[in-house]
């Protein structure tokens, strides 16, 4: 007999607003009724900081969080890494100008900090003429060069720029330090953790007219020196072929611009979290089908067998990211 929540799940997302928010949530995927400066929508979220409730099916009502601790590996798969908590967060974020220059700690500074270390990527949905993101530190640069230049006010010549492109994708793993530059609308895949120390803030003001905390010292603990600068993988827009944009040690994020019918299968191994970015489409089950528009999410549970993407004419690119 198959569990109850065996059906593809729609969350209502939870809206976080933020000085460098915008209004591209609403003007890209046509929402209404969100906040001004609206900078992310959590799509799917267990995470203590916010998430929305279910919205469909015989368990409408329920949080993620709730599903995860009563189904465990039915919702979640014999790959998670923990058997009654869900491991991911996903969001889209609308930077109107640049977040902040941040860092998540690695999992040892994690524990000097009593913190929470985080790996995430970023997959670009749409960028303003000249858009930027900022990843990595210049070859070479130590504690006590950077430190110095967050002293002299240099610290922006330390750090890498990347041409932003839709439909690219960028991994940001723990202790990378990085910020979203102005103009980016991105889709967010990212382990379920909020710790974020700032190193610098543009200085820029709140609505009070006061600078933003920094988080220097926390910082530096947190940078992992060793790490390379990365690079922003370009889609390959090849009609019907999956591509993996990235894949962890954590979750792998994978694109396909679909034009007919696609099956896949959760097989009990991994939930499938599923967002279009761009087109139309349904999910469909052996009970149910589900409509699926640009800018919307829905959670496929690890003990569903098998589904099915059918995109509507003239395509849809997905999104599917599983453990």
């Amino acid at each position: 007999m198959m569990p109850p929540l065996a059906y593809p799940l729609r969350f209502a997302p939870y809206y976080k607003t933020y000085l460098w928010g915008g209004d591209r949530l609403a003007r890209y995927f046509g929402r209404s009724g969100l906040p001004a400066a609206c900078g992310e929508s959590w799509e799917l979220s267990a995470h203590p900081d916010g998430g929305g409730p279910l919205l469909n099916g015989p368990l409408a009502g329920a949080t993620l969080a709730d599903l995860a601790r009563r189904f465990r590996r039915d919702l979640l798969g014999t790959r998670a890494p923990e058997p009654d908590r869900f491991p991911l967060l996903f969001k889209i974020i609308d930077a109107q100008a640049n977040l902040s220059l941040q860092v998540h700690p690695t999992r040892e500074a994690a524990r000097r900090l009593v913190s929470e270390s985080k790996n995430e990527s970023w997959h670009l949905l749409e960028t303003a003429p000249g858009a930027r993101l900022y990843a990595g530190l210049v070859p070479g640069t130590s504690p006590e060069r950077l430190r110095a230049a967050l002293a002299a006010g240099t610290v922006e010549d330390l750090i890498v720029p990347h041409a932003a492109m839709a439909g690219g994708t960028i991994h940001i793993p723990a202790g990378l330090v990085h910020a979203i530059g102005a103009g980016c609308l991105l889709y967010e895949v990212q382990q379920s953790a909020n710790t974020t120390y700032r190193l610098h803030d543009w200085n820029r003001v709140d609505a009070s007219g006061r600078l933003r905390p920094l988080h220097i010292e926390a910082s530096l603990v947190s940078i992992d020196w060793s790490l390379p600068v990365p690079r922003v993988e370009p889609p390959r827009d090849i009609p019907d072929v999956w591509q993996t944009c990235s894949a962890t040690a954590d979750f792998t994020l994978r694109r396909a611009r679909l034009t007919r019918p696609q099956r896949l299968a959760p097989a009990g191994e991994s939930f499938h979290a599923i967002f279009v970015a761009e087109g139309a489409g349904e999910i469909q089950t052996g009970t149910c089908r589900e409509p699926l528009a640009a800018g919307e999410s829905l959670l496929v549970p690890a003990c569903v067998a098998d589904y099915t993407f059918a995109p509507r004419a003239p395509g849809a690119t997905l999104l599917v990211t599983t453990l």
